[in-house]
């Protein structure tokens, strides 16, 4: 007797083909690019290279960018949770219109971002007596700015798929609110959370049109991106190659990063499913 095994359908072809063209797709838009950079920069001497990446203007871009993009993600983190939190569990008068003013940075180029800022928080700055745009400040209100949605829009179905019997439970036992949210709900959003951060701080720190109009160009004040078009304005060989060095060193800081996070967002998943 011959017993037939009944091969499993799926929706796509097979293994090989769909990684083949993973592969080609990812190669042609990222890694082909980025190996451009590489082969362009291995022209420069060790010695060019840091003292470009070492000069004074570079360090403080990196330093601007990389702590402002940080401290935006961490703001948009805490209140992109309320927003979240608001948007699911509470009904209110215009709720719809609120949940799509959340998508607003998204829709909207980052240059009329950019004037709308500027406009918006040089009013503010005249009226209470402080400088807002063309400050360090002013770059973090842009960052934050174009960083809420991904937060936003990441936590919103982790929130819905929490059951709100456990908070019954939790409540029921004795648990206070607060205890209530850290053994309950936090546990459940945190992956969502972590994920959302991610995305608004790699948003953040390739972010330009929007900073260039609210930050300018002085010394100190420049982002990452900025400081690599002020080296291609110089027109030069030189130029050029220091710009493709400051964008090799902010491209591999940037994915070390990412990883980080990547790997602690895979540890809290692990750590979660584990619980249950």
């Amino acid at each position: 007797m011959v017993f037939w095994k009944k091969r499993k359908q799926r929706v796509l072809p097979g293994f090989g083909l769909t990684m083949g063209l993973t592969l080609v797709y990812l190669s042609l838009l990222v890694l082909i690019p980025f190996s451009g950079l590489l082969l362009k920069v291995s022209g420069m001497t060790w010695q060019q290279y840091t003292q470009t990446i070492l000069s004074s203007s570079v360090l403080a871009s990196f330093r601007l960018t990389f702590g402002a993009s940080f401290l935006a993600a961490m703001i948009n983190a805490f209140f992109g949770f309320i927003v979240a939190w608001v948007l699911v569990r509470y009904e209110f008068p215009m709720r719809r219109l609120a949940d799509a003013i959340v998508d607003l940075p998204f829709a909207m180029p980052t240059a009329v971002s950019g004037i709308a800022l500027t406009t918006l928080y040089q009013r503010i700055g005249d009226m209470i007596g402080y400088r807002i745009i063309f400050t360090q400040l002013g770059v973090l209100i842009a960052l934050t700015f174009i960083g809420l949605p991904f937060v936003v829009r990441t936590l919103q179905p982790a929130i819905e798929d929490i059951e709100r019997e456990l908070e019954e439970v939790s409540a029921s036992l004795g648990a206070n609110r607060w205890k209530t949210f850290w053994r309950v709900i936090f546990p459940s959003v945190s992956p969502a959370l972590i994920t959302g951060f991610a995305m608004a701080f790699a948003r953040a720190l390739g972010e330009y049109g929007s900073v260039i109009f609210i930050a300018g160009s002085m010394p100190g004040r420049r982002i990452v991106s900025l400081e690599i078009v002020e080296r291609l304005n110089e027109n030069s060989p030189e130029g050029d190659l220091r710009a493709v060095a400051v964008a090799v060193t902010m491209l591999v800081a940037s994915f070390v990063l990412l990883f980080c996070i990547n790997l602690l967002q895979t540890w809290m998943n692990r750590r979660y499913v584990d619980s249950n």
